[in-house]
């Protein structure tokens, strides 16, 4: 037996979601989504329904061919031929896809973005529970080749600079007094010192989740990247000690801060504002960097890859590491950590070495 339903709530079709169900269910399925990716997968889906569009003549529709995939292929990725490197999209229709805003320049997609723009085209075909034409066979033999091509012609990813520790002290050094000073030198050792916090991160941090010890702080990661469920870890507490404690201290004291954003924007005539964005970040770091005079390609990520680096050069333990990062991947983190440690190794000095002499 069931109790009996009351007479204005309909009883619900058990095979089928209604339109209310259907709603809360993306509404979950977006709050649940990273803000970043978000942004990501539609300004791809975006690119996808331009060039389509261009390409074929009309609106796109979902599922595409196997054949349109192969077609995109080609269109965006740079091949080797008599006349040097090619690709096959007409360059009226590229012209039309920068002015219209779908693309930053003319001429072929880096291998990342090319490789996303089609790992985004899956996803939708995935979430509508679509045949994938991302999962042919040729698509995936011509994705394949094209990676190991670009790796032969030498085109590596594009790394941003590591702010390790010496050019972070530099940038740290152009940080004055002043409520701007204390808020980004605070903002740019609580990112590095806690395990090089994500620009996202960084912007979300809230005073609620940050805790005095004797020796500083320890702020509750509750939400990241690798932990978007929120899991209760060990880990999840990232310690805030020495120059880093010392800055949060300062900048604390001087915002007035109680509650909400711990890093705030700075209106003219140094009153606090709302919360930072996740650019405001990276534009900070940007401007340091200026200031300091250090020459090279710095993001907010310099934070994260410079702190991981540091720890590799200083010989730290992976897994110490990986607990401050939150990385889940050692592959990545030895990439980095790797690149630390090489130029410290005795290896790298083995020719100069006397004869009988140990590496330590």
């Amino acid at each position: 037996m069931y109790p009996l339903i009351p007479q204005k709530t309909p009883a619900l079709e058990p095979a089928a979601l209604n339109d209310l169900t259907q709603t809360a269910m993306d509404e979950l399925l977006r709050e649940g989504q990273s803000r970043n990716t978000l942004a990501s997968y539609r300004s791809a889906l975006r690119y996808w329904a331009a060039w389509y569009g261009l390409r074929y003549g009309h609106q796109i529709e979902l599922p595409l061919p196997a054949t349109c995939v192969l077609q995109f292929i080609v269109d965006h990725a740079e091949r080797t031929t008599a006349n040097g490197l090619m690709s096959e999209l007409p360059a009226e229709i590229d012209q039309a896809l920068v002015e219209a805003g779908y693309k930053g320049k003319l001429g072929a997609l880096a291998h990342n973005t090319l490789a996303h723009r089609i790992a985004v085209l899956s996803k939708a075909h995935q979430l509508q529970a679509l045949k994938n034409p991302c999962h042919d066979a040729q698509v995936r033999e011509l994705l394949s080749r094209t990676r190991k091509a670009y790796a032969r012609r030498g085109v590596l990813p594009q790394k941003k600079e590591a702010l390790t520790k010496d050019p972070l002290q530099a940038i740290l050094a152009t940080c004055d007094d002043s409520l701007r000073g204390k808020r980004d030198r605070a903002l740019l050792l609580f990112a590095w010192s806690s395990g090089g916090r994500r620009r996202s991160e960084v912007s979300n941090a809230d005073i609620k989740f940050l805790k005095k010890i004797s020796q500083g702080f320890v702020y509750t990661l509750a939400y990241s990247k690798t932990n978007q469920s929120g899991m209760q870890r060990p880990e999840n507490e990232k310690p805030l000690l020495g120059a880093a404690a010392a800055a949060l201290s300062a900048w604390l004291e001087a915002s007035k801060i109680t509650e909400g954003r711990l890093f705030r924007q700075i209106r003219k005539g140094g009153q606090l504002g709302g919360a930072l964005g996740d650019a405001s970040v990276r534009d900070i770091v940007k401007k340091r960097c200026g200031l300091a005079g250090l020459e090279g390609d710095f993001s907010a990520h310099s934070l994260r890859s410079g702190f991981v680096t540091e720890a590799g050069r200083q010989n730290m333990a992976l897994a110490d590491i990986m607990a401050m990062t939150g990385h889940h991947s050692v592959a990545t983190v030895l990439g980095y950590s790797r690149a630390g440690a090489a130029l410290s190794s005795g290896l790298a000095r083995l020719f100069d070495l006397a004869p009988g002499f140990r590496i330590p």
